[in-house]
């Protein structure tokens, strides 16, 4: 469960008091998450989430996760709003932290993705990268490339912990995607977190997208990358060529992928794999005592990483030319 900070419903009582949501019903800690505190609180008027900003997130951030989603909202993205407080701000602070309240999206995240699902996520990353573009406000993403360095110091040293000969396979990787990065390729607006729990659906039908706490400016096909890891493997780590395809295909009906852009999917699904390696690893090491978290296994991302190693071009994934077709 994500919650790092506790919060006393004496102390979340007064807060609504500054917000027109209702009396507080009841609230709970919710596993959603592993970056910031989650509560999902029911009010005399409905239903909302409470996050806690934890140390990780930079309040400067936050006028971007909280600006953006007003804005993908207004261009066509089904996704949560902030609840503007009384005062007309959408950010405060609760239990020494900041703090906003999230309207409630109606919809379950898919425990078992299946094609139709994958297709639901190609569609809804594609309309994500479309309604983005023209977003003034603009993030640099700290968890690219020149972020995995000192992700690797930190946890190098015990990596060997995890699985024998992890240091010297990460380090390996590292100094390969440094070297051969690419760049020139189109940016924008990228979710860089859509995870099956931050997509929900209602039957086979997505909707809304949620959670944008990672949301930066950044490699667009990077983003396609990540879901191809997220969402196209099966419980055992085996490669589904199926719903990567229909994932793919989804995709491309609303966007268009350049020649360079699918040349550079295999390497960028190898970067994306080695940066939730990396931060898994990071948070497996170093768990803040008392904390109602439960790290998640970086080995899941090994496998896919030695999987990504081995893709020679887009028909691994299932697809052969920019049409993407059947």
């Amino acid at each position: 469960m994500a919650v790092y900070t506790d919060v006393s419903a004496e102390d979340l009582a007064g807060f609504l008091a500054d917000y027109d949501v209702g009396d507080l019903l009841s609230y709970k800690g919710i596993a959603e998450g592993v970056e910031n505190s989650n509560f999902l609180m029911h009010t005399s008027k409905g239903a909302f989430f409470l996050t806690l900003y934890e140390k990780r997130v930079a309040l400067g951030d936050l006028p971007f996760f909280l600006g953006l989603m007003g804005y993908l909202k207004d261009h066509g993205l089904t996704c949560p709003q902030p609840v503007k407080a009384k005062s007309g701000e959408a950010l405060g602070t609760l239990a020494g932290r900041p703090a906003a309240i999230i309207d409630f999206l109606e919809g379950v995240w898919p425990r078992r993705p299946n094609v139709t699902h994958c297709a639901g996520v190609g569609q809804a990353l594609a309309k994500l990268h479309l309604a983005g573009h023209g977003f003034a406000m603009t993030r640099r993403n700290a968890l690219s490339v020149d972020g995995w360095r000192p992700l690797f110091d930190a946890a190098s040293s015990r990596a060997d912990e995890l699985q024998p000969g992890l240091r010297d396979f990460l380090s390996a990787e590292l100094a390969h995607l440094e070297r051969h990065w690419p760049s020139g390729l189109p940016e924008g607006v990228i979710h860089a977190d859509l995870f099956p729990d931050n997509l929900l659906f209602l039957g086979d039908k997505v909707s809304g997208v949620i959670d944008f706490y990672f949301a930066c400016t950044d490699i667009l096909a990077y983003d396609v990358a990540i879901c191809l890891n997220a969402w196209c493997f099966e419980p055992d780590h085996a490669f589904n060529a199926t719903k990567a395809r229909a994932f793919l295909n989804a995709y491309t009906r609303e966007r268009k992928l350049s020649e360079a852009e699918q040349a550079a999917l295999p390497l960028l699904a190898r970067g994306a794999a080695l940066r939730f390696l990396l931060t898994r690893l990071v948070d497996w090491l170093n768990v803040p005592r008392g904390a109602m978290v439960k790290p998640k296994d970086p080995l899941e991302y090994v496998r896919k990483l030695r999987f990504q190693q081995g893709v020679k071009g887009l028909g691994d994934y299932g697809v052969e030319h920019a049409s993407f077709a059947g």
